[in-house]
Parts: C-alpha cells; structure tokens; sequence
C-alpha cells in the first residue's frame, strides 16, 4: 500500500499573520510543493466582499475551489459562520475518492461558530476506507470539553469501530486535554506517538502553543513533521503540520 501523506494548516482566511496582505496564491505555491495526499484546512473563506474589494490578488473565486484547483484535488466545504459580508469553514482536499461527506455544527456558545467536516474517502491501493475528519474548536476549555462530548457520541454514532479515523485541526488546546478526552474513542495523537511531544505550531513566526493536532485511529504513523521557517512563517498566524500514515 501507498502512505498517506496529510497535511492540516489553519490559513487564517489567506491572510498574513497581521492581517496586512493576501497570501492565498504562495499558500498554494507551498502545498504545491509538499504534494500532500489529504489536506485538512481551517478557516477558510468562502467569501470576504470587503477584503475582495479592499486587496490586490483576492482570488475571485472561494479559497476552497481555488486552492483545489491549484492542487488539481477533489474538495468539500463546511461553512461554519456566516456574515453580512461572506462566510468561512472548514474544507478537506484530495487527490483521492470522496465517497461521501457532511459538516456537522460543533458551536456550543453564540460568540464562536464551530463545525467538524466528515469525509469518507478511498485512498487508491487501500482495502477500506478512511473517516476524514476535520474540525476547529472554540477558545475556552469549558467549551471544548463539550465539544469534546459531541466529538466522541458522533464518532461512536457515525463511524464504524473498524473504519481507520484521522481527525485533524485547530483545537485551540494547549494544555493537551483533548488527548485525554479522545483516547475514549480508541484516537491518538500523531506526535505524541511518534515523537513524544506534541507539534508546536502557533504563532507561526515563534512558535510555542500546540494549537494544531492529528489525532488517528486504525492508522500506523511512519513520519511527522511540522513545516517550519520561510515561507511559512508569513503566510499564516498558525504552521501546517504533516504526518505519513499507513493502515494499523
């Protein structure tokens, strides 16, 4: 079987880290390069008229369709929250069938629209499919640990015991709660698997809070990495993190 290469990356809406300059053109260019299999973004504008009208270098369409067409990938998006002016979620990218998909809404408070895009795919050479699961989480630990309950009853109602789980994003947790919760559902996280110590991935330019994770089920990590230093330091406030996966 081929690995699985997978890449997670909160792209803070194609935007530098200050919020100074369009960077969804070099985030293409740079997954470009990585060439990953799987990709699991978060906030992702859908549509922003003000910064379309305001920057030089707003793509005209979604950065969802965008970045596919780019990559030359399948995708689907999750719109999370929506606005007078546009909307943004979470999208899922791959070369790979997408056999089928649903956004579920994981907002728990009326000041943070969250949601989990659920993707069933068919990496080719593989004999079952994979749950791709891509989600962003609130800022306060009281709100996540309810969304960590939502996390695990959807799990274990949506998805087969069997079917391998890749479960990835921004969880906004530095304190490494989350792990502990999702070990309820069989999940481990990738870097502390393989590494001993999770990714720091946040703020890109000096990074020290583990915000972004992988979490797996049913899946073997053979590599993980965090994709630091140029170009990436400045074309999001948060790092992507990589890892390769084979069946368990």
């Amino acid at each position: 079987m081929t690995p699985l290469k997978i890449t997670t990356y909160n792209i803070h809406k194609g935007m530098s880290p200050l919020n100074r300059h369009v960077r969804v053109n070099e985030i293409a260019h740079a997954l470009e390069m990585q060439a990953p299999d799987l990709l699991f973004l978060q906030e992702v504008q859908g549509k922003n008229l003000l910064r379309s009208l305001r920057h030089e270098g707003w793509p005209v369409q979604a950065q969802h369709h965008y970045l596919a067409r780019r990559l030359d990938h399948k995708v689907v998006y999750g719109l999370n929250a929506a606005y007078e002016h546009g909307h943004h979620g979470n999208a899922v990218l791959t070369r790979h069938p997408i056999i089928e998909w649903c956004n579920r809404d994981l907002s728990v408070s009326r000041f943070e629209s969250r949601g989990l895009l659920h993707c069933m795919l068919l990496p080719r050479g593989w004999n079952r499919p994979v749950a791709a699961l891509c989600a962003h989480l609130n800022l306060l630990a009281r709100d996540r640990r309810k969304q960590y309950t939502d996390l695990l009853h959807y799990i274990e109602a949506a998805i087969a015991p069997e079917t391998p789980i890749i479960l990835a994003g921004d969880f906004n947790d530095w304190q490494g709660e989350a792990s502990e919760r999702l070990q309820q559902a069989g999940l481990q996280e990738v870097f502390l698997t393989h590494r001993g110590h999770y990714a720091q991935s946040f703020p890109a330019r000096l990074p020290v809070l583990p915000l972004d994770r992988i979490y797996v089920r049913g899946l073997r990590v053979l590599s993980a990495d965090v994709l630091r230093g140029p170009p990436w330091s400045r074309l999001s406030d948060h790092l992507p993190l990589t890892a390769s996966l084979l069946p368990a």
